[in-house]
């Protein structure tokens, strides 16, 4: 136990100082003197003393080296011993008694001011492409991560970005986010003023009609961009071809060399339009010689419109067929009604101007005018069949066939019915059979007739019908005027409100559907009327005589009916809506002004 004590009580650094000799202080002090003085979590300068694939040694002028990560300098590939860089204490001694530095972490201690610095002065700056990233890619510029847009890369369009991956490139920083620390480089602003002073070079020598070859840099639906060594161009898609052009990839690819034309350029914005089709003679030029108004042509129909259909009857040479020429129908028709794209058509040349470049086709040509021989196919007073094809307030339109076609009027639809517009006699598409009344040729029309298949009832309806004559009659239409009777052989009389009075006092007011006696008190043949009442069927009846043996009731005093005015023109005024009447002619008036005398007379005899 007091050997155990001894050993614990020994002083071994006074052992230590005899055996090799004690340190004074003047020599300690020099010792540490040469030494840097370094503290934890600051950035201080080293020296690349040896590399290999998995660290760097830095000495720092500390009483040992430390050791940092390769993978911190992958961005600096041309690292060498010897070069000064920048590292950040993490901790002057490890568990193994190491001193730990970061480069990165240096870097990222100072790298935002500087980056700030390099955007302020524009300098171009070294980074390192990291890795991939939607839109564009990640660097490592100045120990920060920067953000690299895919259109910033370059000033063509970049269709593979993984080829830039690993790569150490030359950026120039164009954004900085102080709030969110975000950092945005371009390399393409670097190649962009490099070719400036190359546009402004070629430009100045550019001339109007010069032929040079250019690479397809990129296509749109709107045209080809051409790049003539350093300066873009445009070839508008009207001017790739002298024939239509729906899309630019049928004319030209991508990276194709071609020969183009300048049209036109503006010095200022650099702009440089561009052609392809003027390489080539226009095809008007090449037109058959002969060809004339009158020729037939064959060709492809290319475009569509409402109003007509463009046809290519050679390559770059385009008619136009209206869509009136399409047909000897003069109904309004959409020009899709009778082509379509890509169908291919015989015409014949109805225009042709050289001059201007243009030329009007028909089709309908191809077939005889139908009116040619209308005089003799549709003479006056033949029947035909037609087909309802429009309606007015004052007739009907027919077709006879494609191309000829004529109005009944409404008048001529029926002898006896009252038709107040052709939609109530027949519907549009329906067939119906006409006569041919009258033919205008110069004008293209026919003046048709339905009515005249018939004789004219009303010569037989005159007798039938005599004034005072009794017939029965369905009430078919009520309005405030009076109503409208339905007679056999479907002719139409009128009643006015005042006529339609029934016997029985305590009766219904006559309606629609009911079925009476009427006499009639006006016949107009020419005007098509007639006038009933069914208040004289019963005023002037006699009364029954009383039963024998009964003594006569005493007759109570009748009431008193109403006076009956003097029936004149103004009782017919109900009628003004019927066609007839309103056009009536002032000597067919006459015999209606004495037939209304005549049964005012009557009324007054009464």
């Amino acid at each position: 136990m007091a050997e155990n004590l001894s050993l614990q009580n020994f002083d071994w650094d006074a052992y230590e100082n005899e055996k090799k000799g004690t340190l004074n202080e003047e020599t300690l002090g020099k010792y540490e003197a040469s030494l840097s003085a370094i503290k934890d979590h600051e950035v201080v300068e080293g020296t690349v003393m040896s590399i290999n694939k998995r660290e760097v040694v830095v000495n720092v002028g500390f009483k040992s080296d430390g050791i940092v990560p390769a993978a911190e300098f992958r961005y600096n590939p041309d690292l060498q011993v010897g070069d000064k860089v920048e590292v950040y204490i993490e901790s002057q001694e490890d568990k193994k008694g190491q001193l730990v530095l970061s480069h990165k972490e240096a870097r990222a201690s100072r790298s935002w001011d500087r980056v700030n610095e390099a955007c302020n002065a524009g300098e171009i700056v070294n980074g390192f492409v990291k890795c991939r990233t939607k839109g564009g890619m990640i660097v490592d510029v100045l120990g920060m991560e920067a953000f690299l847009p895919g259109s910033q890369i370059d000033v063509k369009p970049i269709r593979d970005y993984d080829q830039f991956v690993g790569k150490t490139m030359e950026f120039k920083i164009v954004k900085v986010n102080d709030e969110f620390r975000n950092v945005v480089v371009s390399h393409k602003a670097l190649i962009e003023a490099e070719l400036e002073a190359q546009k402004a070079e070629i430009v100045s020598h550019l001339e109007k009609g010069q032929v040079l070859e250019g690479v397809v840099k990129n296509i749109t639906n709107y045209g080809v961009f051409i790049d003539l060594g350093g300066v873009d161009g445009l070839i508008h898609i009207t001017d790739l071809s002298w024939g239509r052009v729906n899309d630019p990839k049928e004319i030209v690819s991508l990276d194709e060399k071609i020969n183009v034309v300048i049209l036109d350029f503006d010095d200022e914005k650099k702009r440089i339009a561009l052609g392809l089709k003027q390489l080539t003679p226009h095809p008007w030029d090449a037109l058959d010689a002969d060809l004339k108004v009158g020729d037939k042509v064959k060709g492809k129909v290319v475009v569509m419109a409402d109003y007509g259909a463009f046809v290519e009857v050679a390559p770059g040479v385009e008619g136009l067929v209206h869509v009136s020429e399409m047909s000897w129908s003069q109904h309004l028709r959409s020009a899709n009604d009778f082509l379509k794209v890509g169908d291919e058509i015989e015409a014949v040349i109805l225009t042709l101007d050289r001059e201007e470049r243009k030329m009007s086709l028909g089709i309908k040509q191809l077939k005889a005018d139908p009116w040619e021989n209308v005089m003799d196919k549709y003479a006056v007073g033949t029947r035909h069949m037609a087909r309802i094809r429009n309606f007015t307030n004052f007739g009907v339109f027919v077709e006879i066939e494609e191309g000829v076609d004529g109005l009944i009027h409404i008048s001529d639809l029926s002898w006896t019915k009252k038709i107040k517009h052709p939609n109530e006699f027949t519907s549009i598409g329906a067939e119906i059979e006409v006569v041919v009344l009258e033919i205008d040729k110069e004008n293209r029309r026919l003046s048709l007739g339905h009515k005249q298949l018939e004789d004219n009832p009303w010569e037989e309806l005159a007798a039938k019908y005599g004034i005072d004559s009794v017939v029965e009659g369905k009430i078919i239409e009520m309005s405030d005027k009076g109503a409208v009777i339905s007679l056999e052989e479907g002719v139409e009389g009128f009643c006015t409100s005042r006529h339609l009075q029934k016997e029985d006092k305590e009766a219904p007011a006559a309606k629609v559907g009911d079925t009476m006696d009427f006499k009639v008190i006006e016949f107009n043949k020419d005007a098509k009327r007639i006038l009933m009442s069914h208040l004289r069927t019963w005023e002037a009846r006699p009364e029954a005589p009383a039963k024998e043996g009964k003594p006569a009731a005493k007759k109570e005093a009748a009431p008193e009916l109403p006076k009956m005015e003097k029936t004149t023109l103004g009782d017919l005024s109900v009628l003004a809506d019927l066609k007839a009447s309103m056009e009536e002619k002032t000597a067919e008036a006459k015999p209606a002004k004495k037939a209304s005398k005549k049964a005012a007379k009557e009324e007054a005899a009464e």
